[in-house]
């Protein structure tokens, strides 16, 4: 039993804003106000799109306003419509499926590797037919996919693949960062990521010259800037505005410490519960690790009971990361295929977030182990 009641809630905002980030938003807003001011030209979003790219691997980025949106544009550029198919993760965000269904696509769940709780790779080939247009595996709570093996597959299927990488930032496959994988990769800055653009924003990573050229176009109306502006695409308006770049400027300078204390915390939750009987720690907490999410498993108890108790007897807060993507009503009426995915269901069923952070105190993290060990122990 913890020895003394705590209020630990888990909090909406995933980093951490400080005053360099709170000055960057004042100067663009202070400007603007002044006479003749205004919130164009953007020269922030090249600095930004320049230092975010070089952060994550990258040949090019480009800004956008959403992690959804960049999924969105990666899409319309490879076509993909009616009577196509996307192979995903039944265990993410259901924009990551959604992007795909929007487009009058049909989408086909594949089961994750019950370790990772990543997309498994064998379970994608599987599922490969001839109306396949793109894989989009997750790198889930901020630990990698199997790169290799997903090149594997564009090298033998030609399938390309789009990371999910809106829990990654910062996250390496060995030693290298991801951003440079697959054909391109989407970033979200949304305010539980680790870095936050004002509680919205994401980013499109890619090696490919034409293809960032492509959705550059798709996020700005069809634009191609020079020395006539044209329009060239079908595009919409999914940019950043210059607060969320001056700010995105900021929290990405400082991306690296924040990722390391918040690894750092859960390195040491990991060895608090590392005697905890019942609960199955998440794998991979160590380098390279992009420290979003800390997420446990509780076989042969419900998350929900877990949760309640918790918050109930313990005043600790939980998430739920998360629920089967074809759960959701939107899903009854869309086209999707959901067979063998086996252990998603199994890790959805039993998966608990914790209140980790990277502002979490030592005496934070050892109440919740505390409470986790008293919780599973009653619950048993």
């Amino acid at each position: 039993m913890p020895p003394e009641t705590r209020n630990i809630p888990f909090t909406a905002l995933g980093g951490v804003f400080e005053q360099d980030d709170i000055d960057a938003a004042l100067k663009v807003m202070q400007a603007a106000a002044e006479a003749g001011g205004n919130f164009f030209p953007l020269p922030e979003e090249t600095e930004f799109q320049q230092a975010f790219a070089a952060h994550e691997g990258a040949a090019h980025a480009v800004a956008v306003n959403a992690c959804g949106t960049a999924l969105d544009a990666c899409m319309m550029v490879l076509g993909i419509g009616p009577g196509d198919e996307v192979i995903t993760t039944p265990l993410t965000f259901v924009c990551t499926a959604t992007c795909a269904s929007a487009l009058g696509a049909k989408v086909v769940f594949a089961d994750i590797d019950p370790v990772t709780l990543c997309l498994d790779p064998r379970q994608a080939r599987g599922k490969i037919t001839g109306r396949t247009k793109a894989i989009i595996p997750v790198h889930f709570a901020g630990l990698a996919a199997d790169i290799d093996a997903f090149e594997a597959i564009t090298r033998e299927t030609g399938v390309p693949v789009i990371y999910d990488a809106a829990h990654a930032v910062g996250t390496t496959y060995k030693g290298r960062s991801v951003g440079g994988a697959g054909l391109a990769s989407c970033y979200s800055f949304q305010s539980n990521k680790n870095i936050t653009t004002l509680g919205e924003g994401g980013a499109i990573t890619t090696d490919d010259a034409e293809f960032a050229e492509n959705v550059r176009q798709k996020k700005t109306f069809g634009y191609v800037y020079g020395a006539q502006l044209r329009v060239a695409s079908v595009g919409f308006n999914y940019r950043m505005t210059k607060p969320q770049l001056a700010v995105g400027i900021t929290q990405l300078a400082k991306a690296g410490r924040l990722i390391a204390d918040k690894l750092a915390a859960m390195q040491k939750m990991q060895a608090l519960l590392g005697d905890v009987d019942g609960v199955v720690l998440p794998g991979g907490i160590e380098e390279g690790h992009g420290a979003h999410l800390y997420i446990i498993r509780t076989p042969g108890i419900d998350r929900s009971a877990v949760a309640a108790c918790l918050k109930e007897k313990f005043h600790v807060g939980t998430a739920h990361h998360y629920p089967i993507v074809w759960t959701w009503e939107a899903f009854a009426g869309l086209d999707y295929e959901s067979r063998g995915c086996d252990c998603a269901v199994e890790a959805s069923e039993h998966a608990v977030s914790l209140p980790v952070f990277a502002h979490s105190t030592d005496d934070d993290l050892r109440y919740i182990a505390d409470a986790l060990g008293s919780t599973v122990s009653e619950l048993s």
